[in-house]
């Protein structure tokens, strides 16, 4: 895949990632994501697999990394995004999925975006919220691809396991 130059990626925790991964397709195809794949990150353990991340061993969450255009859609509307797509306030914890693999989180690669990232986080406590958050805005580790069978899996697997915690919430436009 040729991807512009101006690429660039963004990297998101917000429990299952099978959900995760087809909210942002479903919304931003078209609108400035260029690819996204679902893999761990922010663990301990190299070469880590599902099995061993669901153990809650390794360390790792289960996340989204996308690769984005930035002159079709801004990294700002992106964490709105991932806002509004979980529930953030809860720790290790989205629905029934229990664990500090379903953490939420932003792995930001660069001082802008973690700027950004606490910018946004703030704003969406104040104005969207009201209460105490719970994700973390972390450096970037090293990210490992989830097994192939994960990438694509709610496409692939139109029946499968949904996480009930992934919807689109509404709220007004961020002052």
């Amino acid at each position: 895949m040729s991807l512009p130059e101006t690429t660039e990626k963004a990297t998101f925790a917000a429990g299952c990632f099978w959900g995760v991964e087809h909210l942002f397709r479903k919304h931003f195809t078209g609108k400035g994501l260029l690819d996204a794949r679902v893999g761990y990150i922010g663990g301990d353990t190299a070469h880590p697999t599902y099995r061993s991340v669901c153990s809650g061993t390794t360390g790792h969450a289960e996340a989204l990394q996308v690769l984005y255009n930035p002159s079709e859609v801004t990294y700002e509307k992106l964490l709105e995004f991932f806002f509004q797509m979980h529930d953030p306030t809860t720790v290790d914890r989205q629905g029934p999925d229990v664990g500090s693999q379903y953490r939420s989180a932003i792995f930001f690669h660069n001082d802008k975006q973690e700027e950004a990232a606490k910018a946004v986080l703030e704003k969406v406590t104040k104005q969207w919220y009201k209460t105490d958050m719970a994700t973390q805005v972390i450096p970037a580790g090293e990210w490992w691809d989830a097994e192939d069978y994960h990438q694509l899996y709610l496409d692939n697997n139109p029946g499968g396991y949904e996480c009930p915690s992934h919807y689109l919430r509404t709220f007004p436009p961020l002052a």
